[in-house]
């Protein structure tokens, strides 16, 4: 059974969230961070950055959320993708991982990357309901975790980009969402 490592309130949530709408059954393996289990032998020997999350399956094992988003997408998921739309997810992917949220939660670049990000995003959703169109994708899962987490974690108002909020509202109603994310917030 692949397992999933991670730690209380970490970008494993991330990972969760879509093994969730997969369907894939999985053991979360919860790393008390604080007691630095992650920088424990048994778990470098995983991840040598010690960092979360970090994925086995079978005698594979994988860190880095964007990598293991595109890996699960890759092997699990239910739609083969042409190369063209594999660099779109990919795309979206690392955009979610370093653009977005370091323009989101870096503080120091928030005032000035903020409106920069926000508004072709919100324009995008103007026109889609999800990123690559009108189907959900790992994609969606990526970029709307962070989105997911502005509101949530930041505790700013999303309400000058009203389709941004739209689209949070739309995943947040999702069950695999509900069941890992949207748990978080209660």
């Amino acid at each position: 059974m692949l397992k999933l490592y991670g730690g209380a309130r970490s970008r494993a949530s991330i990972v969760q969230w879509y093994l969730e709408e997969l369907a894939i059954p999985y053991e979360f393996v919860m790393l008390d961070m604080q007691a630095g289990e992650h920088r424990k032998p048994e778990y470098l020997a995983i991840n040598p950055m010690g960092k979360v999350p970090a994925i086995i399956d079978g005698d594979f094992k994988l860190w880095e959320s964007g990598a293991i988003l595109l890996y699960l997408d890759e092997k699990y998921g239910k739609v083969k993708h042409s190369l063209e739309e594999r660099a779109q997810l990919a795309q979206w992917i690392l955009f979610a991982n370093s653009t977005l949220a370091t323009g989101i939660f870096v503080e120091a670049n928030r005032e000035r990357e903020m409106p920069r990000l926000m508004t072709p995003l919100n324009e995008i959703f103007q026109r889609q309901q999800f990123l690559l169109g009108g189907t959900f994708t790992v994609a969606d899962v990526a970029v709307g975790s962070v989105l997911a987490y502005i509101p949530m974690m930041l505790k700013l108002d999303l309400s000058s980009y009203p389709a941004i909020y739209t689209y949070v509202k739309r995943l947040s109603e999702r069950p695999a969402f509900q069941k890992t994310i949207g748990s978080r917030s209660s």
